[in-house]
């Protein structure tokens, strides 16, 4: 396939709001003076195939989301994109990510995925020098797979949690509220919201995060700023774009400004 018919690809719908920040997010890391500019996208959102990810890691469904995922990137592969990334931080968990990695292996798929927990992992190594101590807002279902901690501490970080209680609280109301969480009402994002997330971050902050990052896609629609007080606030899913652009046309990419 020439570069000229190379495309990138995203999972998307997992949830549907992830799917479309993160092609956003690809639209505005891409240096264009013109509609021309832009770098050809293909986005799948199919948001019924795909069973919930926290629900399947906490044993609540014995469906593997990793199956309608790995649909989804044969699809895009299909489709001609030969980079790909998935727009939810759930979808890493070693129960569901090593699954759809086998089955890409077997299949010979030849699309190159891009692993969003370690790219943040490295962005932090690499642009947040400064920081030792960081700190992870996520849904209920990541923080008990644990795997940014486990990652984050490999490579020489002291990682903070919320305890349980505050997670399933920002879990619930931030993000699950069937009345105002993101998951509902993403755009804007509710106040309510909003106040849950930023409990969780001032708790964080209080144990001494320096920098926390926003471990659900939904998230940081909730905490679009950048930096809060001195509190780096990373987005994995604008760390995730950034490494498609790299990827698939490196001229392409903006220079990072922590102002923006």
């Amino acid at each position: 396939m020439s570069q000229r018919e190379a495309k990138i690809g995203i999972v998307g719908g997992a949830g549907p709001y992830a799917g479309l920040d993160l092609a956003q997010k690809l639209l505005q890391q891409t240096k264009a003076k013109s509609d021309q500019d832009y770098l050809p996208t293909l986005l799948i959102s199919t948001p019924e195939l795909i069973e919930d990810r926290t629900d399947f890691l906490l044993g609540q469904t014995a469906k593997n989301p990793a199956h309608a995922i790995y649909s989804n990137l044969c699809d895009l592969e299909t489709l001609g994109a030969t980079v790909a990334g998935i727009a939810c931080n759930t979808a890493h968990a070693p129960e569901i990510r090593n699954v759809f990695l086998e089955k890409l292996k077997i299949s010979e798929n030849n699309l190159k995925l891009l692993d969003m927990i370690s790219e943040t992992a490295e962005f932090i190594r690499n642009d947040c020098q400064e920081v030792n101590t960081v700190g992870v807002l996520s849904t209920i279902g990541t923080w008990k797979a644990g795997f940014y901690p486990k990652l984050l501490e490999e490579s020489g970080f002291e990682v903070l949690t919320l305890n349980e209680q505050q997670q399933q609280h920002l879990h619930n109301e931030a993000l699950f509220n069937p009345v105002y969480g993101i998951k509902v009402q993403a755009h804007p994002v509710s106040v309510q919201a909003r106040d849950a997330l930023l409990e969780g971050v001032h708790s964080l902050e209080k144990q001494g995060a320096q920098a926390i990052i926003l471990g659900c896609t939904e998230i940081p629609l909730g905490i679009p700023e950048r930096i809060l007080g001195e509190t780096y606030c990373i987005d994995p899913g604008l760390i995730l774009a950034r490494a498609l652009i790299r990827e698939f046309c490196c001229e392409k990419l903006l220079p990072w400004n922590w102002g923006e």
